[in-house]
């Protein structure tokens, strides 16, 4: 059995997954809202629920909490529109995210498997190991 890091270090640990967490949900949004802007134009509440498989409620509940985070705006009959820091969250998840992907199929995983897998981890990877991940991709 491996030796337990110190507390102090196990603590560090688990705080920076539940910090990933916390932030994970609006960074989904923000990517699927600037998303929808540019291949259907809006980005209302009722498709971002429909595509995040959630409840409308959930969905508004969760734009509100954007809005008040300055990443989004909402217009009455005009749906949801990201701020320039949100636009610039939406940019940096999509690195992310194409950098995850990229690198596992660069591992063999199927396409379909390493988008879906993609999700999760883009979340809670730090930037020394996606530095780490773009140095392979590029030594390849």
């Amino acid at each position: 059995m491996a030796k337990l890091p110190t507390e102090g270090t196990q603590a560090r640990r688990f705080g920076k997954t539940r910090t990933a967490q916390s932030t994970a949900l609006l960074e989904d949004y923000v990517e699927l809202i600037a998303d929808l802007l540019v291949g259907e134009g809006e980005a209302r509440p009722t498709d971002i629920a429909r595509r995040l498989g959630v409840s409308h409620a959930t969905a508004i509940k969760t734009i509100s909490r954007l809005k008040r985070a300055g990443l989004a705006t909402a217009r009455p009959y005009r749906g949801v529109f990201l701020t320039e820091k949100g636009q610039g969250l939406a940019e940096r998840v999509r690195v992310r995210h194409r950098l995850v992907v990229d690198l596992l199929r660069a591992l063999g995983v199927p396409t379909e498997a390493a988008e879906a897998d993609a999700e999760g981890i883009e979340h809670y990877v730090s930037e020394t190991t996606l530095k780490a991940f773009a140095q392979f991709l590029k030594s390849r």
